[in-house]
């Protein structure tokens, strides 16, 4: 039997899910799938959702074993990650992002597609670090940025791959609140539960996809263009062997 990668547990109409593969939450063909499926639930139980991660780690970004492959199964990861995106800002539902941890990479552009983000306290990195491990910042990750970023922390944060601490994180717009650790989860859970009291969801959904319509079709655009660039750069040699 397969090794569970992602748990789904459904209380009082909100859906916690929680990755955890036990080091760094790669974002893996397998782990997409079912994120993927977690979500599919979710939106049939009509069900807000929290998103968070193990111990200190949100996620660590795409599988490097898989990046570092090369061939079909690579592009079908990056496929699956760039489109991701997209599936979480249209959700009809709200999701909140319950950050724990460390988040780099496709990690990043994952908790960035969140309607209301929280991170916790502590000594912890936020980067999309692309540029430093050799490979071109792509379209729909740009846009991930480029949605929730300050204009000069964008800037850093895609060209220069800056590593922000948690605090810097916050003013940069990758959380909008931050909390101690221990806090977390009560806290996700408790903006969950304020946004089903104050929300009217079929306005929510519709307001949701009229304002994002925009950066979704992007997105929907730009993953071909994304995967023909993996395909010419030829992404396993692109990387640069630290990895990331």
């Amino acid at each position: 039997m397969s090794e569970k990668r992602v748990t789904y547990e459904l209380k009082d109409g909100i859906a916690t899910i929680t990755m955890d593969d036990g080091k760094r939450n790669a974002l893996s063909p397998e782990m997409f799938k079912e994120i993927y499926a977690a979500f599919d639930q979710a939106e049939k139980d009509e069900a807000f959702v929290i998103l968070t991660g193990r111990e200190e780690v949100f996620s660590a970004g795409f599988d490097l074993k898989v990046m570092k492959s090369g061939g079909a199964r690579t592009i079908a990861m990056l496929k699956a990650g760039y489109s991701l995106t997209a599936r979480i800002l249209e959700y009809p539902y709200p999701v909140i992002m319950a950050c724990n941890g460390h988040v780099l990479a496709m990690g990043v552009f994952m908790l960035l597609s969140g309607d209301y983000n929280i991170g916790a306290r502590g000594d912890f990195k936020i980067s999309a670090n692309e540029v430093a491990i050799g490979l071109p910042l792509p379209r729909v990750a740009e846009a991930m940025l480029r949605h929730r970023l300050n204009p000069a922390d964008f800037q850093r944060a895609g060209i220069l791959a800056e590593y922000f601490p948690v605090e810097a994180a916050h003013r940069a717009g990758f959380f909008d609140e931050v909390v101690d650790a221990s806090e977390l989860q009560a806290r996700a859970l408790q903006k969950a539960q304020q946004f089903k009291e104050e929300l009217d969801m079929t306005a929510h959904r519709i307001t949701k996809r009229r304002v994002r319509k925009d950066i979704i079709r992007h997105i929907r655009r730009s993953v071909p263009l994304d995967l023909r660039d993996a395909l010419l750069l030829g992404v396993k040699g692109a990387m640069k062997k630290k990895g990331g």
